[in-house]
């Protein structure tokens, strides 16, 4: 049960990120779920910081600022060096 939860927000983050979501009804179509499970996902994505919006003329969900949704376990040890990669610090 939650690797289904865990591999859906994954699949709608990759199609958010390539806006390649389509309309609410296409993307539950995609992701094998009902239209009220998908509203579901993204206030649930939403509420934990997602800057998701719906762009009505391209008919697709998009992030309003470059990132992806990341739900993992990181030691700091391992942390580290990938904050500094995303931040485009050296090492």
């Amino acid at each position: 049960m939650q690797r289904d939860i865990i591999n859906r927000l994954s699949q709608l983050d990759h199609l958010i990120r390539i806006r390649g979501t389509g309309t609410p009804a296409q993307l539950a179509e995609r992701l094998n779920l009902s239209e009220r499970s998908v509203y579901d996902y993204i206030n649930f994505m939403k509420g934990l910081g997602c800057p998701i919006k719906f762009d009505s003329y391209r008919e697709s969900y998009f992030y309003e600022e470059d990132g992806f949704f990341v739900i993992a376990f990181f030691s700091k040890d391992k942390l580290k060096p990938l904050m500094e990669d995303y931040s485009g610090n050296e090492k």
